[in-house]
């Protein structure tokens, strides 16, 4: 029989949960998801979900992370923390039930670090950015070998040898590469993603002002209060942005992997406006498509006057530079990839336990 596969899916934004269903789709054995879905419609996912208790600290609570004494190998361990713990007992429980070849672990230092504990191999997705502090370093080390969401171009300077030697480039796991169908309409589509702040309706109407022979398609949250110009176009959240990615002759928006899938699959030209993230993700990325000619970038929204030169410097690039980056097989390239892995696993067998003489 067939062993399963699990796959840990953090809780920020929707990005590693589009990831986590994709690659579950492409798998050629059974794979569940594990973590938090508050708020996240899991029906049809291609696999059982296990809905883990939430691990957050509530509003207000006073923080009892545990800091001064957390062992440094760790981001995360609040005390007395009920949800954690039973989280973390689901882990295991599902782990002893279920007897999986492996975990996928995308992303927790500390989820990696318990695999290893539960004797479980562990495949760690690497996101972008400067990921060299001790339990990035120790999750690494932990585990049988690493995914990186990104191709190897946008790799950072600062990553060790030997994190590169364990990782799987998987490239960019979005949509699958689509020829322009020349239905551009000329206008400005400005994606945010959920695990932003979203935008600020004064500053988008004043980026509208600025270029109003332009129509800009917001997608995503937008707060505040403002007039709106009749060339700004606020969609809020969307079931599908790729038609409007589709139509647009610019994108707007930050160094997601999914919106720089997005872009990436339809060689859509781009202005990248990272936004802060841990450990510099977002701009390490948005960096690096610009080093490629790939992206225009620039840190922090624009003030209106900016507006002019940098729509002007996106629809220069040449749209080849970023589409280059999509990879049509990257999905089925990285499936097989964690398909061998727990083959091997399996190979492999259970190491004998040492029997107590009674």
């Amino acid at each position: 029989m067939t062993r399963p596969i699990g796959y840990y899916v953090h809780h920020q934004g929707a990005g590693h949960w589009h990831r986590a269903c994709a690659v579950a789709a492409a798998l050629d054995r059974p794979c569940a998801l594990l973590g938090t879905f508050t708020g996240i419609d899991t029906a049809g996912t291609p696999g059982p979900v296990i809905n883990l208790p939430d691990d957050r600290l509530a509003e207000g609570f006073d923080g009892r992370d545990g800091e001064p004494e957390r062992p440094l190998s760790l981001h995360y361990a609040p005390l007395a923390h009920s949800g954690l713990r039973t989280r973390m007992a689901r882990i295991a429980a599902w782990a002893a039930e279920t007897d999986p070849a492996l975990l996928v672990v995308d992303v927790s230092c500390e989820v990696a670090l318990f695999a290893r504990l539960l004797s479980l191999p562990t495949l760690v997705v690497r996101l972008a950015g400067t990921r060299t502090d001790l339990p990035h370093l120790e999750a690494f080390r932990s585990a049988d070998r690493l995914i990186a969401p990104f191709p190897e171009v946008l790799e950072s300077a600062a990553t060790p040898d030997w994190v590169r030697a364990k990782t799987h480039y998987a490239g960019l796991l979005g949509p699958a590469p689509a020829a322009p169908d020349g239905g551009e309409d000329g206008s400005i589509v400005v994606v945010f993603g959920r695990g932003g702040a979203g935008g600020a309706r004064a500053d988008l109407a004043a980026a509208a002002r600025a270029l109003p022979e332009r129509d800009w398609h917001v997608l995503g949250p937008v707060a505040g209060e403002a007039a709106t110009p009749p060339n700004l176009h606020l969609h809020g959240w969307v079931p599908d942005v790729e038609p409007w990615i589709a139509r647009a002759a610019l994108v707007v928006g930050g160094a997601g992997d999914g919106v720089v899938a997005a872009v990436a699959a339809r060689g859509k030209r781009f202005v990248c406006l990272p936004e802060e993230r841990g450990y510099g993700e977002q701009v390490e990325k948005a960096r690096g498509l610009a080093r490629l000619g790939a992206a225009v970038l620039h840190e922090g929204w624009p003030n209106p006057a900016r507006w002019g030169e940098l729509v002007a410097a996106g629809l220069a690039l040449d749209p080849g530079r970023i589409g280059s980056l999509a990879e049509p097989e990257a999905l089925a390239r990285t499936a097989a990839f964690i398909a061998e892995r727990a083959a091997w696993w399996e190979r492999r067998g259970d190491a004998a336990p040492i029997r107590a003489i009674v």
